[in-house]
This record gives C-alpha cells, sequence and structure tokens, in this order.
C-alpha cells in the first residue's frame, strides 16, 4: 500500500482537546460510582457468578415492567411526544424506501440475472439520490419489520439510547482515526463524518508492509532511509519527537499529534456511563436479542440459496480459501506432539551439545535431562502436559505453566525462549517448521506472538538478530509483539525504577529505528513483518486504582504495585498512535493494537479496548489444534454451515495484518468496501446473499442511531 513518504502534503493529525464541562465533571462523578460498584462486584465474586443471571438484567423483572408500562401510557398522552412520533415515523419512512430494494431498483451487466442488488443506502450528509450499485447479486427473502418504531421501547428512551451510541462510536472513531487503526466506512458516513465512496481506499487505514517478491531477500539490510536527525525524549509516560536540540530547549515538539490525558479520561467516563444508563442498556438488549432471531430466520429461509451460489463456484471451497490464525502465541505455535518429536529429536542426535551455562560451568542437553530426573524416550505427550484443557478455564496461573513442558522451567527456556545460550536456535528451529507446514497448505496463514518485557532496551535489538540470523522470516507469517503486564515482577526484583522505564524501553528503541533506521539496520528489517502490539497477562487481577487524569504519572510510578489494566492501555496506545504517525510520515509500515481483553476482570476493560484497540483477537484453546482442526471443531459444536466457515476465514483474513496486496490477492480488489461490493465470491467462497443481509442489517441498525438525530434537530426546528 502506498503510503505518503516524508515531506508529503498530508496534513499533521491533531489529538483534540476537550474543554471540560459542567456536564462532563457529572460523567466523571457517575463513572466514579460505576467503578466502585464494579470493584464490590469483584470482591464479592464466587466461583458461580460468571454463570448468573444479573439482577438489573432490563428484561424479566415484573417492577421494571410495570415502571416501562406507565411511562409508555404517559408518553401517549403526551402533545410532545405526539410530534415526535410523527417526525420520526416520517423519517423512518424515508429511510426504509431507501434501504428496502424494488424491482425497478435492480441493475446491472446485461449478462447478469434479472434480480441484482440494492440500491445504495442514502448517508448523512448526502447531496444527490442514491445510484444503484454495479455489482450482481441473487435475490432473496428478507424480514422486515414495520411500525411505528422498531426497539420496542418509548421515544425518549429510543433516542436518548440512540444518541448515546452514536455518541460511543464517534469517540472510537476519533482514537481509531489517529492511531492509523481501521473504523468500519458505513458506520463513519452513517455517522456524518464521511461521504461519497471517493476517498481512496488506503486513507486512514494502517499500511503493512507487502511481502518480498520471490526474487527479494526478505533479509536485505540495504535502501534504509536516511537519519532524520530528530531527538526523543520522554515526558510523562509518552515519547515526544522534536526536530533538533532548540526545539528540544524549547519544549516545541515535532508536528504530531499527542494525546491528553484529561481529554481521554472525559472519553472514558462518558462510556463508562453509558454502561449504567438504563434506556441504553434496554434498546440494546432488545436489539440484540432480536438480531439474533433475525439471522435464524435468514437461515431457515436463505440457507439452500447460499449453498447453491457456492456449488455454483467453481474451483473454491472451504478448503482453499485464505484464512488466518489471528492469536496464537509463538511458544504455542506448534501441537504437542511436534514439541515432542522435536525435543526427542534433538536428544538423539546431539545430547553432548553445550545447551546452557551456570555459574560459569558448560551444561549439556544430557545434564540437562539428568538433572531434571528423566528420560526423553519415557515422555509422552501426557507427561509433556502441554495442553490447555478445561482445568485451565479463567486460571490464567495454570494456563501460563503450560508453557512449561513437564513443568520443567529449564526446558522452556531451552526450547521456547529466544534468548538463551544457544540463541534461540531450537526454538527457531521449531517455528521454522511450522512455516513450512503452512507453505505446504498454501491457504493458512498464521500471526504468532513474541514478547518483549521491557526490562531493558536491548531486547530489541536481540529479538531483532534472532529473527535475522536463523531465517525465520516466512510468506506465511506476521508476527505481533506482546508486552506482558509485570511490571510488579520487574520492579520487586530491582530490575526497573518505575514504570516509565519500562515504557520507555519498549518504544524508544521504536522511536530511534523509525529516525535513524541506518545506524539500526536488523531492527528496522525486523518491523517491516511486525504488524501489531498485543498486552498479555492474567486480567482477574485485581486492583482497586481508578485510571484517570488524577493518577501518578509513569515517571513517578515506583511502588512495586501493578498499574491497573486501564493504565497499561493508554500508554500503550498513546505511545503506538505517535509512533504511527511518525512512520507515516516517513512512509513506513504502521502498527495496530490489539491486547488480550474480555477473558476475566472487570468492565472497564471492555471500555479501555473499545477506545484504544484496533480490535481484540482471542482464542485459550488455540495451543493444542492446528488451525484446519479449530475450523472443524467450531462446525460441529455451532453447527456452522460451508458458508459460515468461509465468512469466518474472510474476517480473519480482514482482521489479519496482511498487506493491501495480499488482502486483494486473497479477498478481492474491492475487499475494503463493506457488503456484496466488497466480497469477491471466486476468491472467498462466501454467498452474496449473506454479504448482503450483513450490509442491509447494518445498515437497519445504523439508520436508527441517525434518525433519531435527525428526528431531534426537526424536533427543535418546529418549536
Amino acid at each position: 500500500m502506498e503510503t505518503p513518504a516524508a515531506g508529503s502534503a498530508e496534513m499533521p493529525r491533531q489529538f483534540p482537546k476537550l474543554n471540560i464541562s459542567e456536564v462532563d465533571e457529572q460523567v466523571r462523578l457517575l463513572a466514579e460510582k460505576v467503578f466502585a460498584k464494579v470493584l464490590r462486584e469483584e470482591d464479592s465474586k464466587d466461583a458461580l457468578s460468571l454463570f448468573t443471571v444479573p439482577e438489573d438484567c432490563p428484561i424479566g423483572q415484573k417492577e421494571a415492567k410495570e415502571r416501562e408500562l406507565q411511562k409508555e401510557l404517559a408518553e401517549q398522552k403526551s402533545v410532545e411526544t405526539a410530534k415526535r412520533k410523527k417526525s420520526f415515523k416520517m423519517i423512518r419512512s424515508q429511510s426504509l424506501s431507501l434501504q428496502m430494494p424494488t424491482q425497478q431498483d435492480w441493475k446491472g451487466p446485461p449478462t447478469a440475472s434479472p434480480v441484482m442488488s440494492p440500491t445504495t443506502p442514502v448517508f448523512p450528509g448526502a447531496t444527490s439520490q442514491p445510484t444503484p450499485a454495479p455489482y450482481a447479486m441473487p435475490e432473496f427473502q428478507r424480514v422486515t419489520i414495520s411500525g411505528d418504531y422498531c426497539a420496542g421501547i418509548t421515544v425518549e428512551d429510543y433516542e436518548q439510547a440512540a444518541k448515546s451510541l452514536a455518541k460511543a462510536l464517534m469517540i472510537r472513531e476519533k482514537y481509531a482515526r489517529l492511531a492509523y487503526h481501521r473504523f468500519p466506512r458505513t458506520t463513519a458516513r452513517y455517522l456524518g463524518h464521511r461521504r461519497g465512496d471517493t476517498v481512496p481506499p488506503e486513507e486512514g487505514l494502517p499500511d503493512f508492509h507487502p511481502p518480498p517478491l520471490p526474487q527479494e531477500d526478505p533479509y536485505c539490510l540495504d535502501n534504509a532511509p536516511p537519519n532524520l536527525g530528530y531527538l526523543v525524549r520522554m515526558r510523562g509516560g509518552i515519547l515526544f519527537v522534536y526536530d533538533n536540540k532548540k526545539m528540544l530547549e524549547r519544549q516545541e515538539p515535532h508536528s504530531l499529534p499527542y494525546p491528553d490525558l484529561e481529554t481521554y479520561t472525559v472519553d472514558m467516563s462518558h462510556i463508562l456511563a453509558l454502561i449504567t444508563d438504563g434506556p441504553t442498556k434496554t434498546y440494546c438488549h432488545r436489539r440484540l436479542n432480536f438480531l439474533e432471531s433475525k439471522f435464524s430466520l435468514h437461515e431457515m429461509l436463505n440457507e439452500m440459496s447460499e449453498f447453491k451460489e457456492l456449488k455454483s463456484n467453481p474451483h473454491r471451497d472451504f478448503y482453499n480459501v485464505r484464512k488466518v490464525d489471528t492469536h496464537i502465541h509463538a511458544a504455542a505455535c506448534m501441537n504437542q506432539k511436534h514439541l515432542l518429536r522435536f525435543i526427542k529429536h534433538t536428544y538423539q542426535t546431539e545430547p553432548d551439545r553445550t545447551v546452557a551455562e551456570k555459574r560459569g560451568r558448560k551444561i549439556t542437553l544430557r545434564q540437562v535431562f539428568d538433572s531434571l530426573h528423566m528420560d526423553p524416550y519415557d515422555l509422552t505427550v501426557d507427561s509433556l502436559d502441554v495442553h490447555a484443557g478445561r482445568q485451565t478455564f479463567h486460571r490464567f496461573d495454570k494456563f501460563n505453566s503450560k508453557y512449561n513442558p513437564v513443568g520443567a522451567s529449564e526446558l522452556r527456556d531451552l526450547y521456547l525462549k529466544t534468548e538463551n545460550y544457544l540463541g534461540g536456535e531450537y526454538f527457531a528451529r521449531m517455528v521454522k517448521e511450522v512455516a513450512r507446514e503452512l507453505e505446504e497448505s498454501k491457504y493458512q496463514y498464521s500471526e504468532p506472538r513474541l514478547s518483549i518485557y521491557g526490562r531493558s532496551p536491548e531486547e530489541w535489538p536481540n529479538l531483532a538478530r534472532w529473527f535475522i540470523q536463523h531465517k525465520v522470516y516466512s510468506p506465511n507469517m506476521r508476527w505481533i509483539i506482546q508486552v506482558p503486564r509485570i511490571y510488579d515482577i520487574f520492579r520487586a526484583k530491582k530490575l526497573l525504577p518505575s514504570f516509565g522505564k519500562m515504557l520507555e524501553n519498549i518504544f524508544l528503541p521504536l522511536f530511534e529505528a523509525t529516525i535513524n533506521p541506518q545506524d539500526h539496520q536488523e531492527l528496522h528489517l525486523f518491523l517491516k513483518y511486525v504488524t501489531g502490539f498485543d498486552s498479555v497477562d492474567d486480567e482477574s487481577k485485581h486492583s482497586d486504582h481508578m485510571f484517570s487524569d488524577k493518577s501518578p504519572s509513569p515517571d513517578v510510578w515506583t511502588s512495586e504495585q501493578n498499574p491497573p489494566y486501564s493504565y497499561y492501555l493508554y500508554y500503550m496506545y498513546a505511545n503506538i498512535m505517535v509512533l504511527n504517525n511518525l512512520r507515516r510520515e516517513r512512509g513506513l509500515s504502521t502498527f495496530l493494537f490489539r491486547p488480550h481483553c474480555g477473558e476475566a476482570g472487570s468492565i472497564t476493560h471492555l471500555v479501555s479496548a473499545f477506545l484504544t484497540a484496533d480490535n481484540i483477537s482471542h482464542g485459550l484453546l488455540l495451543k493444542k489444534e492446528a488451525l484446519m482442526e479449530e475450523y472443524a471443531i467450531a462446525a460441529q459444536v455451532w453447527k456452522l454451515s460451508t458458508c459460515d466457515l468461509c465468512e469466518i476465514a474472510r474476517n480473519s483474513v480482514l482482521q489479519s495484518g496482511l498487506s493491501h496486496q495480499e488482502k486483494q490477492k486473497f479477498l478481492g480488489q474491492n475487499y475494503y468496501k463493506e457488503g456484496p461490493e466488497g466480497n469477491d465470491i471466486r476468491k472467498t467462497n462466501v454467498a452474496q446473499i449473506r454479504m448482503a443481509f450483513r450490509y442491509e442489517t447494518l445498515c437497519n441498525e445504523l439508520s436508527f442511531l441517525s434518525d433519531a438525530m435527525k428526528s431531534e434537530e426537526i424536533t427543535a426546528l418546529t418549536q
């Protein structure tokens, strides 16, 4: 994907700062109450709480229903409500007439079927009537609901919920745009921020480095960009870039968007307050139930039509569509049998090889196993014990111990680490064997995670050297860097003076390699194949600190207490945002933030990820199965059809860090467009009927939000 070179005409982005109003202060106080409530719930949580129905569930309470009924009866007698209903009814009728296709709307090439795709919906701010879309798509049976409004709640509650949800989406869009994360184009247009389809596909999107051509050397260190001579200093946990020493002395940073903590915490408070809003919870609960039922009806009515589409698609089936394992740890990318076979092979072929050094004494592989009182010949998959079974569910301590073969950390250090006496040779050999299997399958890709801990700035050049020295590159792999949230452990061992130093160790080498690639050639090369960052650790760890603009700065966070999840995510996002804008300015690849989130812990984790993450990638059980087996198990457990599986595979490619060119090759030239127009069934094997259903359903839900905002404007004008 082409990106603007240094000195291009692209306008620098600036982080919008808010003027804190009285309403914002009230929202902040409400957010603090929400956080306090969450803490109380965590303290009183028992083993069965995960499976109990929340007491504040908006459906099913007799008293709540009675209050809602009384409110609706009172609303029916209100003259003001009658006006709102009338204006909303008019707006909904216009929206539905624009969304629902008619026989006259179908249009396509002469060779296409006489029944084609519906008209494109009209978005806020559009200046002309919609024109029929040029893509062809078979007709299918649609499920629609008519009436005054489909939410089943009062007009006032509906408008309040819709405005709150629209505001939450706008906040997320702001942070996504600033960090060059992805935000759905259709959603943006309904929010009124993007008009028309004239913008190029790469605008505002992350930039991933395309794979080298077959005749190119993936380890070539030549052609590094020149040194810009910028200076970098950390201030308040965030790295600032300065054009020269004079600008540094004047504290005038280079023109990049730098985050504002106060603005961020106010935005976070708005999302936290949204969680406690009764009308919003009721609206979302009912809409989600309706959408689940709607999809079941769609499957019942159109399953055979979708299957007919797939049968008429030559050459392509589920086994030869591209699919990406978007969440897998490099230390768990091999299955149990593979790891066991490799351990036995190394012991049989090189038992007398020196593999470690302890207190100045060289230790051979045979001596390592002798010290553990075990013979590799007797090892089995069961005794290896690296399988994440049901005993690890919501037990991160047990899950983490599964990375120690036979429960021995010595074997983990020897076989599953990049930094050891052998320079990570065994680990590299196993990863390359997995990569060869992926390349032979042709249609499978993965995004393994490698760890950077932040103990030392030397971790980055060491990891890059491991990658190049052992030639770990594979066209079927892209790399994610995971940062474990274990500052407290390093601080207790006196390895770090503050949390700010940990952040500096993680991000400063990246800024230096971006500013002066010629002096950091190995790291500059390695970063071409890195597509994002992950934040990992036990989410269930309790923290009673509420992250706010009054929280201690990372520079002065010197206690042995671990910062809360929200604190970690904000400072990781903030530095990634600045780094991405600097790299984009240089025409270099950018990074996504894809943290672990939602395994356990408080609701505030999801709020933080909603603001800062491009997406969250998850999969606790991936360590025991190959990718194709995961799909097979999913199909069996959830009764998924071929179209379902191909749709999941297509989404995995979209979500992944594969480059723009690769996605065009694997999904189609217009993959970045939403709906049937962005789907090439010849490559994805996803039925156009399914894509049309998804797109029309999305547009319908978004129209509820935009129509509520229009209704408010019309009501204000008529008063």
